[in-house]
This record gives structure tokens, sequence and C-alpha cells, in this order.
């Protein structure tokens, strides 16, 4: 049977304002063998994640553009989701573990996605 013998792919949403940094780290989750999904604002990243049920993981910026900014987006993904893996990025703003939602990565810029990738993979084992 095929889909037995296929391995799983893991969803997840990066959201990132930076139109480059979001292609590159889009495509670099795609090498290493997720299904990325890519969003470059809170707005995109609400209607991606109200329109699936397989995320498995949100890559975001902390400093977003939209209705929200990217903690906050965290907080509610937690809150509705949690089972969800969420790493949160920035370059400019320190995170303290009283910050972020409870069970969350920080990887403050400029991060190695190898990093990423080791988070992603200890979630899913």
């Amino acid at each position: 049977m095929k889909g037995a013998e296929q391995e799983k792919r893991y969803v997840v949403l990066v959201i990132e304002n930076h139109p480059l940094i979001l292609r590159l780290t889009w495509e670099l989750l795609g090498y290493y063998g997720f299904d990325a999904l890519k969003a470059g604002n809170t707005n995109e990243a609400v209607e991606i994640l109200e329109g699936r049920d397989d995320i498995f993981a949100i890559f975001t910026e902390v400093d977003l553009p939209g209705s929200m900014e990217g903690l906050q987006l965290a907080h509610a993904v937690r809150i509705r989701c949690p089972h969800i893996c969420i790493i949160l990025t920035s370059s400019r703003r320190t995170l303290d573990d009283q910050d972020v939602p409870v069970g969350s990565h920080v990887c403050m810029k400029p991060y190695r996605i190898e990093h990423i990738i080791k988070i992603l993979h200890d979630f899913a084992a």
C-alpha cells in the first residue's frame, strides 16, 4: 500500500515579514522533508491556521505586521491548538521565558536552520 510506505511529512507554517528570509526558510524546511507553508503577516497566518487541521508547527517572527504581532499569535495558537509546536524568532527583541507561551522555543536571529530542524524532529518524536 503506497500511503503506508510513505514517510509522514509534517506541515510547518513559517510566518515572516522579510520576503527573502521567508522564502529561504520555506525552501530549507522543504529540503529537510517538511511540508512548509508561508505567511507574510499574522492575518495570512490566521487564515491558514483556520483553514487547515494538519499544522504541526509554526515558526514565527515576533515583530510582524497584521492585526496582532507574532508573540500574540503564538499565545493564541497555544490556547486554541496546544498540540502545535511553536518556535519564535526575533532579531530585535529579547524574549524571556515568562514572555512566551509554555512549551515554546526561542531561536534568536541569526539562527541556524539545523537548530530549527532539531527542534521539529524532537517534537515529532
